[in-house]
């Protein structure tokens, strides 16, 4: 869903729990400020299982709010010591995600980018620094399938720098516990309903800006 000047605060506040019924079931039951919907969908044969909202906080879940910063309608912004991600909307307002972020590779990444590309259940190959550090993932040096075990999870959203890959992403995460944290490896995380909501929102060529 390509994010324009109709993503306003009344689409926020009246259509939400129609845009976020696109991760599937039923919307009942989550009220505006509870972020939708979290429970189990299929996506094209993958089963998403849903978040046990029994032990996330629900200060975590994707809501409407306030905004006062300077960028577009349609933007992206990661400000990482608060561990949130924003999706700004027009008429002050914006959709905030909760994240984690990597101990090194998120915090050595900050200004501006562009999403040069998006993909479903992408390919995984961690960094020569992750199988150093995290020696689980020497097997996997040659790249992993997309699947539900995959760490970037049901969706990726890569950011580019004069058509060039900087290899940070956003994505989806195996490890929804960790949301909200600093975690040992990896870019920006999200849940993987939030990342798929993300995903359907935005289209190639958003500007990304993540601050530190």
């Amino acid at each position: 869903m390509k994010v324009t000047a109709d993503f306003s605060r009344r689409a926020l506040l009246a259509g939400l729990p129609l845009l976020l019924a696109g991760c599937g079931g039923s919307t009942e039951g989550f009220g505006l400020f509870s972020g939708g919907n979290y429970g189990s969908f299929d996506d094209n044969g993958v089963l998403v299982p849903a978040l046990d909202l029994t032990v996330i906080d629900r200060d975590l879940l994707r809501t409407p709010v306030a905004w006062s910063g300077k960028e577009k309608p349609g933007s992206i912004v990661v400000k990482i010591p608060e561990r949130r991600l924003y999706l700004v909307a027009d008429g002050g307002r914006a959709l905030r995600y909760a994240v984690g972020v990597g101990r090194a590779e998120a915090l050595n990444f900050r200004g501006s980018a562009t999403i040069g590309r998006k993909e479903k259940w992408p390919r995984w190959t961690p960094t020569p620094n992750m199988i150093e550090h995290i020696p689980r993932y020497r097997p996997f040096a040659g790249g992993m399938a997309g699947g539900i075990d995959n760490p970037l999870g049901a969706r990726a959203l890569y950011l580019y720098r004069g058509g060039t890959d900087t290899y940070f992403r956003l994505h989806g995460t195996t490890e929804p516990e960790s949301i909200g944290s600093a975690v040992s490896s990896g870019c920006i995380r999200l849940f993987n309903h939030d990342i798929v909501d993300l995903f359907n929102r935005v289209p190639t060529g958003t500007t990304v800006t993540v601050i530190q």
